[in-house]
This record gives C-alpha cells, sequence and structure tokens, in this order.
C-alpha cells in the first residue's frame, strides 16, 4: 500500500478533531443542531487552517443519519460515501483551474435537480477568489436563491478579491492562524501514534516555521521524519533539513554588527552559505530575532509573545541593554527591504552583503534613523578615547589659532580639531557673520542658526538646524549657492558640507563652533600685544 502523507493521513473526520477554529466549529454545530443551516457559506484565511477541512465535516453532518451533538457520526453509508470522495451530493470545485463562465453554467444546471440521497446537495469552490467577473455574474442569481437542498461553502485565501455583490449573500466565517502551542500539542499526538521520537524543542520549531497553518507544519514533519528516517528528531537534525539557522548565530551577527565589523559579518554568511543555509530564511529568521530583541526592550511582561527558551532570553535581554531602539529598528527596515528584494533575485548573497554593509556603515545613508546609528558610533569612540579626526590629519596640524580647542579633552565629547585651520576656511570664519546678513531669503532665514565647524577631512562644515533649513540646504542648487558666496569671501572655490544637528543635545560638543574659536584667537592676539606695548612704554620711562 502507498504511503500516505500525514496531513492527508490525519485529515480531522469530526468537528472534534478541529483544532484551533473552535469559534467557527461551534457556530456550524449549534446551526446543524437548530436545524437553522444557511444556503451560502464563506470560508476565508491563511493556507492550511483547516477550509476545506471543516467544509468536508459541514457536509457529512448536515446529510448524516445519525449525527451526534451537530458531528457526523463517520459510520451511515452518506458519511462513508462522503469520506471515500464517493458521493454525488458533495461536489468540490477547484475554481483556480474551472474559472470560466461555462464551469459556473453547469453548476447552475445541475442545482435544479434534488439529491439522490441525503438532505442537501454541497457545492465546496475552493479558491472562489480566482473565478472570472463572468464567472461570478453567472454565480450570482444561484448564490441568492438556491433550492432549498443546495449549499454553497465558498474558500478563499484572499477574499479581498471577492466581489461585493457575493460576500453580501454569505455567511462569512474567518478561519484564525493557529497558534505554536496548539499546532505543537497535535504534533505530539500524531508522533505518538506513528511511534517516532521528536525532541520537544524540534517540535516548537516546527510548529514556529508552519506560521500558523497545520498543514504545513504536518508536511515539515513528514520531510524531517522522512530524512532522519529511525532516528530521534532533534532540534539541530530539524534546523539541517529546513536549512535554517540556530539563534546562537543571530547573536554573534548581531554583535559584529553593532561594532561595525564589516568582514566579521561577511564571514558569518560565508559560514551560512557553506553550511548550505537558505539565504532567504536566513534573512526572515535575523528579522524575527531583531523583532523579539525590540519587543523586549520596549515592553515588559514579554515573554510569553516572543516564545523563546530561557537561555535565548537570557541573551536577548543582555542585547537589549547594547542597542538603542531606533538602530533596531533601522536594521529591521534594511532587512525587511532586503526580504522584498532577494525573494526573486538571482545573486541573493550579494544582496544580504550589501545589507550587511549597510548595517555595519550607517554613513552609508542618509536617513534620520542612520544619523542616530553614527552618533551612537561616534559617541562610543569618543566614550573609548579614539580620535574622531583621520590620524593623518592629526599629524599634520601645528601650533595655530584652534590651540585652545586641542584642549577640550576627549571625555567631554568633544570632536578634536586640527592645530592648524586651512587659510580659505579661516578666511570664511572671520567673515561668517557678514555673509549671513548679506546672503538672500530664504536662505538668511535658514542661517541664523547655523554656525561653521570643520570636517574630518578638513573641509568647511556648515551646521545647520534640523528640519526645514537642513531640507533646504539639501534640496539641489541651495548648497552651491551657498558654497559660491562662501568662495568670494576665501578668496578662491572653496568646498563646504552641510551638516545637521542633533536637536536633543548640544551640537557644538560634536562639531566645535569655528567662530567662537577664531574670535577667541583674534582676542588673544590683541591681549599679546597690548602686553608687549606695556613692556616698551616701561622701558622707555
Amino acid at each position: 500500500m502507498s504511503y500516505t502523507a500525514l496531513y492527508r493521513k490525519f485529515r480531522p473526520a469530526s468537528f472534534e478533531d478541529v483544532k484551533g477554529q473552535d469559534h467557527i466549529v461551534t457556530t456550524l454545530k449549534n446551526q446543524i443542531k437548530a436545524e437553522r443551516i444557511g444556503h451560502a457559506y464563506l470560508f476565508c484565511g491563511t493556507r492550511g487552517t483547516g477550509k476545506t477541512t471543516i467544509a468536508k465535516i459541514f457536509a457529512k453532518a448536515v446529510n448524516c443519519e445519525k449525527p451526534a451533538d451537530g458531528s457526523p457520526c463517520g459510520e451511515c453509508a452518506v458519511c462513508r460515501a462522503i469520506a471515500a470522495g464517493a458521493s454525488m451530493n458533495v461536489i468540490e470545485i477547484d475554481a483556480a483551474s474551472n474559472n470560466g463562465v461555462d464551469n459556473i453554467r453547469e453548476i447552475v444546471d445541475e442545482v435544479a435537480y434534488s439529491p439522490a440521497e441525503g438532505k442537501y446537495k454541497v457545492y465546496i469552490i475552493d479558491e472562489v477568489h480566482m473565478l472570472s467577473i463572468g464567472a461570478f455574474n453567472a454565480l450570482l442569481k444561484t448564490l441568492e436563491e438556491p433550492p432549498s437542498y443546495v449549499i454553497f461553502i465558498l474558500a478563499t485565501t484572499e477574499v479581498h478579491k471577492i466581489p461585493i455583490t457575493i460576500l453580501s449573500r454569505c455567511q462569512r466565517y474567518d478561519f484564525k492562524r493557529i497558534t505554536i502551542d496548539t499546532i505543537s500539542e497535535r504534533i505530539r499526538e500524531l508522533i505518538q501514534i506513528e511511534q517516532v521520537l521528536v525532541e520537544d524543542k524540534a517540535i516548537r520549531y516546527i510548529a514556529k516555521t508552519a506560521d500558523g497553518s497545520m498543514r504545513d507544519a504536518l508536511s515539515l514533519l513528514d520531510q524531517c521524519i522522512a530524512f532522519h528516517f529511525g532516528q530521534e528528531l532533534t532540534y539541530d537534525k530539524v534546523l539541517d533539513v529546513l536549512g535554517a539557522v540556530d539563534t546562537e548565530v543571530f547573536s554573534r551577527l548581531l554583535r559584529v554588527v553593532m561594532e561595525g565589523n564589516v568582514p566579521g559579518a561577511i564571514g558569518i554568511l560565508e559560514e551560512m552559505v557553506i553550511q548550505g543555509r537558505e539565504l532567504t530564511q536566513f534573512v526572515s529568521d535575523f528579522t524575527w530575532y531583531l523583532r523579539n530583541l525590540l519587543l523586549i526592550k520596549t515592553a515588559d511582561g514579554i515573554e510569553d509573545i516572543i516564545d523563546v527558551s530561557t537561555e535565548n532570553l537570557a541573551r536577548l535581554k543582555e542585547e537589549a541593554q547594547m542597542a538603542q531602539n531606533d538602530v533596531i529598528m533601522r536594521y529591521i527596515r534594511v532587512l525587511s527591504e532586503l526580504s522584498g528584494q532577494i525573494r526573486y533575485a538571482a545573486q541573493k548573497r550579494v544582496l544580504i552583503e550589501i545589507a550587511l554593509i549597510k548595517l555595519c556603515r550607517p554613513e552609508m545613508e542618509t536617513d534620520t534613523e542612520s544619523l542616530s546609528d553614527r552618533i551612537r558610533k561616534l559617541e562610543q569612540k569618543v566614550e573609548q578615547g579614539i580620535p574622531v579626526m583621520n590620524p593623518e590629519l592629526m599629524q599634520q596640524m601645528h601650533e595655530g589659532i584652534a590651540a585652545g580647542a586641542m584642549g577640550a579633552a576627549v571625555s567631554e565629547q568633544r570632536a578634536p580639531l586640527p592645530r592648524a585651520i586651512p587659510e580659505d576656511v579661516k578666511q570664511v570664519v572671520s567673515k561668517w557673520s557678514v555673509a549671513v546678513a548679506e546672503a538672500p531669503n530664504p536662505m538668511k532665514t535658514y542661517l541664523k542658526s547655523a554656525y561653521p565647524s570643520l570636517s574630518g577631512d578638513g573641509k568647511l562644515l556648515i551646521v545647520v538646524q534640523d528640519g526645514l533649513p537642513f531640507d533646504y540646504f539639501r534640496q539641489e542648487g541651495h548648497r552651491e549657492e551657498l558654497q559660491k558666496i562662501l568662495s568670494e569671501y576665501a578668496g578662491k572655490e572653496i568646498e563646504i558640507t552641510i551638516q545637521s544637528s542633533d536637536n536633543d543635545r548640544n551640537s557644538r560638543d560634536v562639531f566645535p563652533d569655528l567662530s567662537r574659536l577664531v574670535s577667541e584667537s583674534i582676542n588673544m592676539e590683541i591681549e599679546e600685544i597690548d602686553d608687549e606695548n606695556d613692556e616698551l612704554l616701561e622701558d622707555e620711562f
């Protein structure tokens, strides 16, 4: 005898066997017991949640000779005929391959004939959203006023594609995704019958991977048992069969990404490729891992929702203290965009590598979330005493007007400046207030709260207020116009960079104000000159 797949072998034969859809089962049983049976039903929900199964049980129950508490007995001739697929009273139609007007007209013609045995003729139309508009119109009148002995059950995974004229003529039942606990409990029942040893952790992972579908869960279980036939099915073996990754890998990956370690992140991806892991699943699982991390960080008492082991929960709580909310959300955004790209991509690995580099190098992006991540990394460098400036540029610094700025300690979180500010930058800074006053509107308005600073490569950096001012200078031509104005004061062409200030902190701690330093330096030079004059006057006397 040929092997029967688990999801077919253990398909529920009565309402009591159905798991996870109690709200629907109870309603249908009460209708049968009270003989308040409708003429048209719409079953909608995701795949593998029991739509077709309950439709067949309902068809048996309404025709059963000896129903018990609203459920079919399963023993009478009608129940056995329907279960074997030999009954003329239950007609199952796949709308995906029979979606034309002619197919529906055949049904309309058949409806005129009463059932040969039993009380009702039940038409189960699966994937009904695949019907053409003409087919829906052909079905419309019969669906609204069928003979008393006809019941229509329409099943679909995409209810939004069904015309409202059809929806309004049906009793609608929404099938829920089945919970991980319910699926796990069902799997435990079946493996006892099948006499298969499965580790509890492996059962939970299969139930989670099924994503609310009982059929998917049993298919995955079937696949894993077949691969390791005659052996105990452990968590690691399930991961191997499904091409999945242990959460420990995601923990390592998160830590190297937060460190900005590009070679480390690419190395972990290389391990996954060598092990033959499915890359699409890898990205999806890592995104889910970050989702759990964000939930732990932002809500209390969330342990039951994220459904992880005690060991993994402790690790997640530790990592939650290391990451900021906006940083985690940026990671999730980048990976979510990646999930949509790699589904049909030929070079999945390349796209994942690019995404990992983006995660490690937030300076590659210009959005607000990336800016927050860049500031976080800058603060880490400052706390660790690592110079923010280019080391080569630091070696070239010598005595100059910014000597006072170098005294600002790293512990005070101020980016160090070079000892010598380039002459063209110094020229612009000394006339900054004049340049702002003579700038055209609305540029003048946006420059009122701005100030000049110095970038890491020694170029002029204009720090403007975040929001409208920053958006103004990001628009094409406005930065170039300001650059032209400042070049006139420098006496030669000068290149500028626009930087937004952070409203939540003092931006001058990160980007020192050169106009203040220049004015302080001028005052120092005046005092030195006055001291020399005093000495000369004393010598004369």
